[in-house]
């Protein structure tokens, strides 16, 4: 190769696939797995919140969605929004644009610790939602979604990235083929993340496990299982940042967990925010060696580009679209989504505990 590989390019290609016994290799776009949306005419109308990370996505690009209305508190950031979407129509705030019957859906990227909140008044307002991770930074919060996509019986999905990593897909698709599972690991490495700036400052000491789930979903979203309890050890910082600050003074700027499963497996899930390390990998040892190759990426449609985040914004922007297009759950739906979330939020509470083993809550559907 004559293009020189990035550090998170080579952790991306190196470290997940190589402890599968998979070579990752070339991925196509085959038309026939288009052919589902290919057919209809329908337009997801959507609004898009957030005009940071909401400006990543393809929703103009997207055959059957148009980009309605945009928002952001913020003028710059709202027109940088219409730019980059071809909008021309724009709200103050995401409480003004919900009030837009023309609104079918609406991309929830605000700041993390108002998500959840987010979440639950676009679906009390009877819009779909995809919003950017993590879905809630409480278990109350956790509670009050699950609670409002029940109540409204709307559609909800996370816009988690590592779902859609090319090795994710290969060992989700193992799985399901049958090869059983020992031990998998998830790691989010993002040195120096919370001095970025961020609306009123909410990155600033935030609690590495409160943000986990590029890395749960390295489990979570390969099986479709549960992370049922969890002990967890944090290393304090030593900055001014982890002494006083706005999350009951976290002192924890790395947090290392160690997960036990519903098939009664092993998971490791690493955050660091201070570290000589960069990105999102992971990594499974199965019971049996793995044979074979794997081609697996999810396609788009085409023209569409797949994206940053190991490729995955593309998938997830086709996703949530489809799913509305076809009236079902989308993959990272509500439930899917709290497992993917929730065990961080525990896992934090174990830290501050000296590593105590807690169990984590479940938010999966009533039977």
């Amino acid at each position: 190769m004559s293009k020189k590989l990035s550090r998170r390019d080579f952790l991306e290609r190196s470290a997940t696939g190589a402890a599968t016994g998979i070579a990752f290799t070339g991925i196509s776009l085959t038309a026939a797995a288009y052919a589902r949306t290919a057919s209809s005419d329908r337009k997801i109308r959507i609004g898009v919140v957030g005009g940071g990370f909401g400006t990543q996505f393809q929703w103009r690009q997207h055959p059957n969605c148009v980009v309605e209305v945009v928002s952001d508190l913020q003028t710059p950031r709202r027109e940088l929004l219409m730019k980059t979407y071809g909008c021309a129509k724009s709200y103050e705030s995401l409480e003004k644009l919900i009030e837009d019957d023309k609104v079918e859906a609406v991309a929830v990227f605000t700041d993390a610790p108002s998500h959840a909140r987010h979440v639950v008044a676009c679906l009390n307002r009877g819009k779909h939602v995809i919003s950017a991770v993590p879905a809630a930074t409480s278990l109350e919060d956790c509670h009050a979604i699950k609670e409002a996509k029940e109540k409204t019986g709307l559609r909800y999905m996370m816009a988690e990235t590592s779902y859609y990593r090319p090795p994710v897909i290969g060992a989700r698709n193992l799985y399901r083929q049958g090869q059983k599972l020992l031990y998998t690991e998830g790691q989010y490495y993002h040195n120096g993340v919370t001095l970025l700036p961020s609306y009123n400052g909410w990155r600033y000491a935030m609690p590495p496990m409160l943000y986990p789930t590029h890395a749960t979903a390295f489990y979570v979203g390969v099986t479709g299982k549960r992370l049922t309890s969890v002990s967890c050890v944090g290393w304090r910082g030593e900055t001014d940042q982890w002494v006083h600050n706005k999350w009951d003074n976290n002192p924890f700027a790395c947090e290392s967990a160690l997960f036990a499963t519903s098939e009664r497996t092993m998971c490791r899930v690493n955050v660091f925010w201070v570290c000589a390390a960069d990105g999102e990998t992971g990594s499974w040892i199965w019971q049996t060696p793995v044979q074979g190759k794997t081609k697996d990426k999810v396609a788009i449609p085409p023209g569409m580009d797949y994206g940053g985040h190991g490729s995955s914004h593309g998938p997830l922007t086709h996703e949530f679209v489809t799913a509305l297009l076809e009236d079902r759950e989308p993959a990272v739906n509500v439930y899917e989504a709290l497992a993917i979330t929730a065990p961080g939020i525990v896992a934090h509470r174990s830290a501050l505990n000296g590593g105590q083993r807690l169990d984590v809550p479940s938010f999966d559907r009533a039977s």
